[in-house]
């Protein structure tokens, strides 16, 4: 059996046990690991070998969901981070530093905006921004010797705006940079960036998942194909790192993944902890199962928003009308998740009595998991974005972000009835 389907991967991939071993990892919680052999230990620290030496780098139960996860985006190597967030910054601190650039949608959820363009230029890391739905040759023109890598997600939170593959991999691989593509949204289930000319997936894991929303925690993962030898836009990776004895990472089989962790996990400790790895790992068994019902949920919630009379517009590209139907067709042929936004007949005072009138989905700083829950993102998320920011970012004042969950979807839509008949 060389290829396993996802469903598959969801519930196998990532740890097989021994005779008479526990069926599911147990959590390693411990911070150190014994060694009786001077020499094993000091070749792990020369990164000469594999294996755990303290779990501010790595620990076998994150070990076994970085490598379901990367089983799942078809990927190379996984490295578990503490939050989605810690994620995105461990990758722009493995390939960036002050006098680089980065080249980003503008669509992008709020907390990556804030780090792509509040904190990174503290550390001299500037952030490009760009449209996308830009023709190809504006984004290009944002791109210099000095860009790192060039940033989007596959289903833009909260915009709903769908990545175009072909055009951003294309951008990127004549340009020699860096594809990085968040498909937290997406999942693996549906959409499979590395497959599309991405290099480096990310997933807030806290969202779709685990399901649950009980462990937050974050991936990277690393395709393991891009070209870092003798490439003069990442000499980072070709120059020896004197605190691992002259290690040239670029020589490495995975070098992203290899620096991320040794340098960046090593410096700033933000791994996932074992306990959400081990809940985030029984999540993602049923994610294929959940995708489905969050699919199917949403795709009949739309329809109903886009009929009613006190909602002006609906966002979700499933439904034949919307701006990226077509585009969702070709790069997520079975579903795009449970993620829409919507615009209410009103002010954001309407939002308000709308989402404070709901009985089943609740009002919370979250979206995928198995609860529905709503978000007024212009005065929760995205406060920090000045008016012309949330016009980039296609942040309407009366937009409401709405996550579908696999409750009964009458349930569902009776909820959103009674709530509108209040606005």
């Amino acid at each position: 059996m060389d290829k396993l389907h996802l469903e598959t991967l969801c519930v196998q991939a990532g740890y097989s046990p021994k005779t008479g071993e526990s069926r599911i990892p147990p959590i390693t919680q411990s911070t150190t690991y014994f060694y009786g052999d001077a020499q094993a230990m000091a070749d792990l620290f020369d990164l000469k070998r594999d294996g755990f030496f303290y779990t501010r780098l790595a620990n076998p139960t994150v070990e076994v969901l970085e490598k379901r996860v990367a089983a799942l985006e078809g990927g190379a190597y996984g490295i578990g981070c503490a939050s989605g967030m810690s994620a995105i910054l461990l990758t722009a601190m493995t390939l960036c530093e002050a006098g680089d650039n980065i080249v980003t949608s503008c669509e992008v959820y709020g907390g990556t905006f804030n780090l792509f363009s509040t904190t990174l230029p503290k550390f001299g890391i500037e952030a490009r921004f760009f449209d996308a739905d830009a023709p190809a040759e504006e984004i290009e023109k944002l791109i210099d010797d000095k860009t790192r890598f060039v940033y989007a997600e596959t289903i833009a939170n909260p915009a709903i705006v769908v990545l175009d593959f072909d055009k951003m991999a294309s951008i990127c691989k004549k340009a020699g940079v860096l594809f990085i593509v968040d498909n937290t949204l997406a999942t693996p289930v549906l959409c499979r960036p590395l497959e599309l000319g991405a290099d480096i997936v990310i997933h807030s894991t806290s969202k779709y998942m685990d399901g649950h929303a009980a462990a937050l925690g974050g991936m990277i993962v690393d395709g393991g194909k891009f070209c870092y030898k003798d490439n003069p836009r990442y000499p980072a990776f070709n120059t020896p790192d004197e605190s691992y004895h002259g290690l040239v990472y670029a020589n490495l089989p995975v070098a992203f993944g290899t620096k991320c962790r040794a340098q960046m996990m090593r410096d700033t400790g933000a791994i996932m902890s074992p306990q959400n790895a081990f809940l985030t790992y029984l999540g993602s068994d049923t994610l294929a199962l959940r995708m489905e019902r969050h699919c199917r949920n949403a795709e009949k919630i739309a329809e109903y928003l886009s009929k009613h009379p006190k909602i002006e517009w609906v966002r979700y590209s499933s439904l034949p009308t919307d701006k990226y139907h077509e585009r969702a067709k070709k790069y997520l042929p079975n579903g795009t998740g449970g993620m829409m936004s919507f615009g209410i007949r009103g002010d954001v005072a309407a939002c308000a009595r709308f989402m404070e009138h709901l009985k089943i989905a609740t009002q919370e700083t979250h979206v995928a998991d198995v609860r529905s829950c709503v978000l007024h993102p212009a005065s929760t998320t995205h406060r920090q974005l000045t008016e012309e920011q949330l016009v980039a970012a296609g942040i309407a004042p009366n937009l409401v972000r709405l996550s579908v969950g696999i409750e009964n979807v009458d349930d569902l839509i009776a909820d959103l009835a009674q709530a509108l008949e209040t606005v």
